[in-house]
Formats: structure tokens, C-alpha cells, sequence
């Protein structure tokens, strides 16, 4: 927390105390009251932070003008040091607020771009996320979201040389898999931690990775991850605004691949993330005679 403080005091805030934020697996975040009374989310990073913080901030910047979602004002923002309005707690158990998420995220989704992609790479936790520009939705998703992750080191070692080539057998069969869609503007990292409620209880969106991609490459987040019940509102509203096409229940997980994959790369994986990559890549292994 002195770190913070201080980095906090260099950008001009007058910060008199902190205290440790939860979530968030790569920047140290915290809640910092001002002299005046006020509070601050801060968040910062030992080493240098390159353009994480920034390409965070523009995310958020795009998400709400753009998409018209809710985000925190951005308060300043430097290579080690993003300051952020805070927000409230998300509240799991109202189903409304999780209908009024699945309409946000509906109206985001709305955005649309002829190419998949995005005019930067971002960061997918501390990693780089790969968003050259391409055309081809699925040749974009494979080797910007899956394949991508395999020389990762500690990608590498978790699987062997068939699991390798299963995976990419599911790859080139994505065209079967997955309905050509166009792309839109997505989050990119929509689990439930990187979803909070604004002052007046609504749904606000943190931590952003955007990219022009598949929506139900945002979907597939919530749907595949720990969730309260209360959830299952967001995709019926979801769905009263934009229908989701036949089968999407089928897709979610090959779109998950990529956050499994990232998890292990990020050696956040011990909870069984390989595990499951090995089940969805079964269909498209190929036994030795």
C-alpha cells in the first residue's frame, strides 16, 4: 500500500491512507480515501507497466462511449498508475440487475466493424492479446485466441505433442463448429470479478480486453464460469434483445478454450482448466495404431 500512496501523491492525488482492494490477478489495487474526505480505486504494478493502464482506460472509454455501457470515470491514468471512480459491490442475488447487464451487454454487442480485431493489441491479464486485424472470423479466432496460447511456457508443458495437434484439428474445423457471425464490439474478459454495480446499483464493467470479435466469445465467459443463479436473467434478457442463434449453448465451450488456456498460462490453472481443454479437444483425437 505505500507504493500505492506514493504513486497516488506523484499524480497529483492527495492520499492520506489505503487499504487492499480484492480481485485482480496482476495489478495491486486498492481503495484510497483523500484528505478531503473522498476515495479513489487506484491500481499500479512494481515494474514498468508499458501501455497496460492505458490501453485499460481507452477500453473502458470505448465500452461506454461506443457501446453505451457503464464504466468508471477514469480519474488518471500514467505507465504505473491508473485512478479510477470506485464502485459498489456487485448484488448476485437481484435478478433485475443481472437483466439490466444482459441488455448493456446486448447494446454493446450492437457495435459492429467490418473486421475482427482491433487497432492495438491489448493485454489479457499480464499477457499480450494478439488483435491484428483479419477478415476471417474463424481463422481470427484461432490463431489470435487459441493457438496463440500454445508456445506459452507453461502452456507447453501442460500438454503433449497429440493434445497440441488435437487442438489444432479443432481449429481448422471451426468453420463446422461455429456459424460465421460478423464481428462486434466485445469486452473480451467478462467474468463475474469484472462485473460491480454503480452508486445506484446497476451493472458496471470493469477490466476490459476489447476487440471486435464473436459475441458469444463474450457469452461464453459468464456461461462457463462459477455464477450465481440469479444469472440465468441475463441471458434471457439478453436474448429479448438480440436472439441467440440455435445451438448456442453447444458453442460456449470452444469459445471458452481461450480463457482455459490463458488461466494456464497465467499458472491459474491448478483448479482443473487442463483438464477441461483435454475434454473439449477428445473429439479430435487421433489414436495411434
Amino acid at each position: 500500500m505505500d507504493l500505492v500512496l506514493a504513486r497516488l501523491r506523484e499524480a497529483g492525488f492527495d492520499a492520506v491512507s489505503a487499504e487492499h482492494a480484492p480481485g485482480g490477478v496482476v495489478a495491486m489495487a486498492a481503495m484510497a480515501t483523500l484528505r478531503d474526505g473522498s476515495r479513489v480505486f487506484a491500481k499500479t504494478l512494481r515494474g514498468a507497466g508499458e501501455d497496460l493502464f492505458a490501453v485499460e482506460a481507452e477500453g473502458l472509454r470505448v465500452l461506454r462511449e461506443l457501446g453505451g455501457a457503464t464504466t468508471p470515470e477514469v480519474l488518471a491514468v500514467t505507465p504505473h498508475l491508473l485512478v479510477l471512480e470506485p464502485l459498489c459491490p456487485r448484488p448476485d442475488d437481484s435478478e433485475r440487475f443481472w437483466e439490466d447487464l444482459g441488455r448493456m451487454l446486448a447494446a454493446v454487442h450492437a457495435v459492429t466493424s467490418k473486421r475482427f480485431g482491433w487497432h492495438r493489441d491489448g493485454w489479457l491479464g499480464r499477457l499480450r492479446q494478439d488483435n491484428t486485424w483479419d477478415e476471417d472470423g474463424h481463422a481470427f479466432f484461432a490463431e489470435r485466441r487459441i493457438l496463440r496460447w500454445l508456445p506459452e511456457p507453461l502452456v507447453e508443458a501442460a500438454f503433449d505433442a497429440d493434445e497440441r495437434r488435437s487442438l489444432e484439428r479443432l481449429c481448422a474445423a471451426l468453420p463446422e463448429l461455429l456459424p460465421p457471425r460478423g464481428p462486434v464490439l466485445t469486452h473480451g474478459d467478462l467474468w463475474r470479478e469484472n462485473i460491480l454495480a454503480d452508486p445506484a446499483g446497476g451493472p458496471a464493467l470493469i477490466d476490459p480486453a476489447v476487440s471486435y470479435s464473436w459475441a458469444e466469445a463474450d457469452l461464453s465467459m459468464l456461461w462457463c464460469s462459477p455464477r450465481p443463479p440469479a444469472s440465468d436473467r441475463f441471458f434471457s434478457a439478453y436474448d429479448e434483445v438480440a436472439p441467440l442463434a440455435d445451438g448456442w449453448r453447444e458453442r460456449m465451450r470452444v469459445f471458452h478454450l481461450r480463457e482455459l488456456l490463458s488461466s494456464i498460462a497465467h499458472d491459474d490453472g491448478g483448479w482443473g482448466a487442463a483438464r477441461e481443454v483435454r475434454e473439449i479437444i477428445a473429439p479430435f483425437a487421433r489414436r495411434s495404431r
